[in-house]
C-alpha cells in the first residue's frame, strides 16, 4: 500500500526507487537517474572591450570561452551580450551568431535602415544548448557584414561584449 503519509528524513540513496506515473502507467525509477536534474553545476564567462569590425561577409570571431560538461546529458546555457553595434556606411546588414564549435546555435542580425549608420546598444543571444559531450567545447560570438558593403563593428568605443556559459544538470 502507498499512503505518501511518511516523509523523507535524509536524501535517498541512488538505488531508492520512485513510482512515476507515465500517461497512466505506474513506473519504478531510480534516484540516480533524477537526483541533481536542473542544478546549475559550473559557470564560464568572459568579457571583452576590443573594437571587432568587418568589411567582407565573412563571419569574424569577436570571443570566444571554453567549457568541459560533466556528463553527456549536461545542457549548457549560453548568455551572449555583444556591445558597440555599428555600420559605418554601405547597404549591408550587420549579423551577429553564436557557435558551438562550427555549428550555429543562435543568430541575430540588425535590420538596414537606409541610412549610413546604424546604431543598436547591444545585441543578445540567449540560447540552451545540448552539446552531448564530456570533451572541452568551445563556444564563439561572431560577427558578419552580411553583404560585404562598407563596415560593421562590435565592441565600438570600447563596449562590453560578454560571453557566460552554465552547465546545467540534464533532463530527463
Amino acid at each position: 500500500i502507498i499512503s505518501g503519509s511518511t516523509e523523507l528524513a535524509s536524501e535517498p540513496a541512488d538505488t531508492d526507487e520512485f513510482l512515476v506515473s507515465d500517461a497512466g502507467t505506474i513506473k519504478r525509477i531510480d534516484y540516480s537517474l533524477i537526483k541533481g536534474s536542473g542544478k546549475l553545476l559550473q559557470v564560464q564567462y568572459a568579457v571583452t572591450t576590443t573594437e571587432t569590425s568587418s568589411t567582407s561577409a565573412s563571419y569574424v570571431d569577436i570571443l570566444s570561452l571554453n567549457i568541459t560538461p560533466s556528463a553527456t546529458s549536461s545542457k549548457v546555457l549560453v548568455l551572449a551580450s555583444i556591445g558597440g553595434l555599428i555600420r559605418f556606411s554601405g547597404d549591408t546588414e550587420l549579423q551577429l551568431r553564436v557557435l558551438r564549435g562550427s555549428t550555429s546555435i543562435g543568430q541575430i542580425k540588425t535590420l538596414n535602415d537606409g541610412t549610413s549608420n546604424l546604431i543598436q546598444d547591444s545585441g543578445t543571444i540567449n540560447e540552451l544548448d545540448e552539446p552531448s559531450t564530456t570533451s572541452a567545447t568551445t563556444y564563439k560570438i561572431q560577427i558578419q557584414n552580411r553583404d560585404g558593403n562598407g563596415t560593421v563593428r562590435a565592441c565600438h568605443n570600447n563596449a562590453d561584449t560578454s560571453l557566460t556559459l552554465m552547465e546545467i544538470a540534464g533532463w530527463l
